[in-house]
């Protein structure tokens, strides 16, 4: 009876338990139901608002591509003109660049013309302070002046006198001059011809002579020894023409000089000196 009961107590605990748990779960079926319900509203919320947003952003993102690929297209034809203008770019450099060399060397120039300008400037300031030292000295030079006008007036008499005496001194001089080298000139012409005719007479006596070898060299030996004497002395005085005649152009280039520092034409001489000219000239 008691195994009964305690079998009928735990049969109505089990079925309480029972439905006590299929309420709760119930229950927690209905809660679960109502919070998945909820998470589905939240997350097509979420969702929709999230596919919103990504709509938006793909949208603006392809808004975007298009503004891109458009500015793309107009940089490419930038580039292109960039690259066309580049090469005349290029063209007219290389085209300048000679000009431009130019420039500069023309730059060169002109620097250099600043540093003499600056200089002639510098110089030119220099020439105003010593302007006034010169005006006063030219003062005096012109009362110098005057004198020696005076002085120079009386010098001109001296030199047309001293003109007379030179006139007549450089024509002594000519025809002694010319005397003398006429004499050197006959004197070296007869020696010459002497010298010809020894030569044809030493070469004549060699022919008749017919002297042996060792003899005629001595006599050649001797025959040259004279040459050379008379060749040394037709080279003395060949040095003694050029001497007088050296001298003589001298004396005729200081003539020249002392009549053009007087003032005097050398046309005016009313003759033409006579310059000799060096021997072998």
């Amino acid at each position: 009876e008691m195994e009964a009961k305690y079998t009928r107590k735990m049969q109505a605990l089990r079925d309480e338990m029972d439905l006590r748990r299929k309420t709760e779960i119930h229950e927690l079926e209905e809660r679960k139901n109502t919070q998945i319900s909820e998470l589905m509203d939240n997350h097509e919320g979420a969702f929709g608002a999230i596919k919103n947003y990504y709509n938006d952003i793909t949208a603006k993102n392809l808004t975007l591509i298009n503004l891109l690929k458009e500015q793309v297209e107009d940089l490419k034809k930038k580039e292109a003109v960039l690259e066309k203008e580049k090469a005349d770019v290029l063209l007219q450099n290389k085209q300048l660049t000679e000009p431009l060399q130019e420039a500069q060397e023309l730059v060169a120039e002109l620097q250099k013309k600043l540093v003499h300008y600056r200089r002639d400037k510098e110089a030119l300031t220099n020439s105003k302070a010593h302007l006034k030292i010169t005006q006063k000295e030219l003062k005096d030079l012109q009362w110098e002046h005057e004198v020696l006008e005076q002085r120079f007036s009386k010098v001109q008499a001296e030199r047309d006198e001293l003109y007379q005496k030179f006139t007549k001194a450089i024509n002594e001089v000519q025809q002694k001059t010319g005397f003398k080298n006429l004499l050197l000139e006959r004197k070296l012409k007869g020696l010459l011809s002497l010298l010809e005719q020894k030569e044809v007479e030493l070469s004549e006596v060699i022919a008749a002579s017919k002297l042996d070898p060792s003899a005629l060299s001595l006599v050649s030996h001797k025959l040259e020894d004279v040459l050379s004497s008379k060749n040394a002395t037709i080279h003395d005085l060949q040095l003694q023409l050029a001497r007088v005649c050296k001298a003589h152009n001298d004396m005729l280039q200081t003539f020249e000089a002392k009549l053009t520092a007087f003032g005097i034409p050398v046309d005016n001489l009313g003759f033409q000196p006579l310059s000799f000219p060096f021997p072998g000239q």
